[in-house]
C-alpha cells in the first residue's frame, strides 16, 4: 500500500468514525491562480453531518459544503491539485507531501491531546455557522492579521453566532422560496456591520443562496468602513447606506432587522417590515420612552411601581408586549425572548415575527385586547398602532 493510499484510508476512517478534526490542503497546483489553500472540517447543517470546505483565495474565501457520505471521494479528487496535505484526527496527525516527481511521502505522529480535545469540543458541542477565516472579520476588528479571534471580541463573537442561529431557524420556519429569487434583507441601525456581514456570509457561503443584504447606518464613518471592507473582499450583494429607518425606503424586503433602534425607531422599523410584507421581522428594542410618561399605575400596583426601576421595567414590558400583539394582528407569529445572556449585553430582548395567516376574528380579538391593556394603564397612544392605521 502506497503512502497516498494509507493517507486516504486514515482519512476515510476519520470521517466515518467522526474523529476528523480538520484537513488542510496547501501548495495548490491547479488552474485557479489565486487559490492558496483549502481547509476542510466537519460541521452540522440542519442536524446532518457535512464537511465544510473553505477555499482560501488571495482576496476572499468561499465555503462549499459536502455531504459526509461523499466526503472521501470528494477529497480524493482534490488531492490531485495539492502538493501538501495535513490531516488532524483525535488520534494522530498525518502530513502527506508530494515531491516534484509525484512521489508521496507520509509522516505520522500522535495527536496533540490538548488541541484535539479543544477542537473536538468546538465541533461537536459548539457548532458555529460562521468562519473566523473570512477576510472581512479583520476589517471589522474581530480577528487579528493571523485570523485569530481577538480576546476582547470573544463576547461579541458569541453574540454574532447566537444571532445567526436564531436567523437560520427563522429562515427555515418562514418557508421562504429561494429557488428563483434572491433574498432581500435590510438591517436598520447596522452599526459597524457585524451582523450585516454575518447574515450575508451565512446566506451566500453557508446556505448557498443568492442574497441582497443592505445595512443602514447614520454614522458616515462606519458606512465608509463597511463599504471599504466589501470592496476589499470583493463581496457581491452586500452594501451599506447612510441613513435611518425614516430616510431609507426600500422597495422590497423579505427580512427586516432592527437591533437596538432607540424608542419609537423600533416602531417605525416594524411598520416598514409589515408595510412591505416582510416574511421575517427581527427587533431588539431599546430605550422605551414613549409609554412611560403616559402610564398611570393602577391602584393595586402603585406600591410596587413607585420605584423608578420597576416602572421602567413595566413600561418596557407593556411597550414590547403591545408590539407583539400588533404584529400578531398584522398576520405574524410572534415570539418575545432573551437571545443573549445578560452577562454579554444588557440589551437582550428580541421580538421575532414570522409571517403567517390570521383570521379576521382573531385580529379583532387581539385588537380588543390591545385596547383593554391601554385603558388599564391609561395609555393614549402607542406609536406602532398609530403607524399601522395607514396600513390597514
Amino acid at each position: 500500500m502506497s503512502d497516498l493510499e494509507k493517507f486516504v484510508q486514515v482519512l476515510a476512517q476519520s470521517i466515518n468514525q467522526q474523529s476528523l478534526i480538520k484537513l488542510v490542503l496547501s501548495k495548490y497546483q491547479g488552474q485557479e491562480s489565486e487559490l492558496q489553500r483549502l481547509t476542510i472540517r466537519p460541521v452540522l447543517l440542519r442536524d446532518a453531518p457535512h464537511l465544510s470546505c473553505l477555499y482560501h483565495y488571495k482576496t476572499h474565501d468561499i465555503t462549499k459544503n459536502v455531504a459526509l457520505e461523499d466526503g472521501t471521494e470528494h477529497i480524493k479528487q482534490l488531492l490531485n491539485d495539492f502538493k501538501n496535505a495535513n490531516l488532524f484526527t483525535q488520534e494522530q496527525e498525518l502530513q502527506l507531501s508530494i515531491s516534484k516527481k509525484n512521489k508521496p511521502l507520509l509522516l505520522v505522529k500522535a495527536a496533540n491531546t490538548t488541541s484535539s480535545s479543544v477542537v473536538t469540543t468546538h465541533n461537536r458541542e459548539k457548532q458555529r455557522l460562521l468562519e473566523l477565516e473570512r477576510d472581512f472579520w479583520f476589517d471589522l476588528g474581530i480577528v487579528d492579521a493571523n485570523k485569530q479571534l481577538i480576546p476582547a471580541m470573544s463576547r461579541k463573537w458569541k453574540q454574532i453566532n447566537k444571532f445567526i442561529e436564531i436567523f437560520a431557524k427563522a429562515i427555515e420556519s418562514a418557508n421562504l422560496d429561494l429557488t428563483h429569487e434572491s433574498l432581500h434583507v435590510v438591517d436598520f441601525g447596522a452599526g459597524k456591520g457585524y451582523l450585516t456581514f454575518a447574515i450575508h456570509d451565512y446566506l451566500v457561503q453557508v446556505h448557498q443562496h443568492s442574497a441582497h443584504v443592505t445595512g443602514i447606518e447614520l454614522r458616515d464613518t462606519l458606512v465608509q468602513l463597511c463599504n471599504s471592507a466589501i470592496q476589499r473582499c470583493s463581496l457581491k450583494g452586500l452594501q451599506f447606506y447612510q441613513g435611518d429607518v425614516r430616510s431609507y425606503h426600500p422597495a422590497k424586503t423579505d427580512v427586516m432587522i432592527a437591533l437596538h433602534a432607540c424608542d419609537i425607531a423600533t416602531d417605525y422599523a416594524i411598520h416598514t417590515g409589515i408595510r412591505l410584507g416582510a416574511s421575517i421581522i427581527m427587533c431588539a428594542p431599546c430605550c422605551h420612552k414613549q409609554l412611560r410618561p403616559q402610564m398611570q399605575s393602577p391602584t393595586l400596583l402603585q406600591p410596587v411601581l413607585q420605584h423608578g426601576v420597576h416602572l421602567g421595567q413595566e413600561a418596557e414590558m407593556i411597550t414590547d408586549g403591545l408590539r407583539a400583539l400588533l404584529l400578531e394582528a398584522s398576520g405574524y407569529q410572534t415570539q418575545v425572548f432573551e437571545f443573549v445572556s445578560l452577562e454579554h449585553t444588557s440589551k437582550n430582548k428580541m421580538i421575532l415575527a414570522i409571517k403567517k395567516q390570521v383570521s379576521l376574528s382573531r385580529k379583532q380579538q387581539i385588537m380588543a385586547q390591545v385596547q383593554e391593556i391601554k385603558a388599564f394603564y391609561g395609555i393614549k397612544e402607542h406609536c406602532l398602532e398609530t403607524l399601522l392605521m395607514d396600513v390597514n
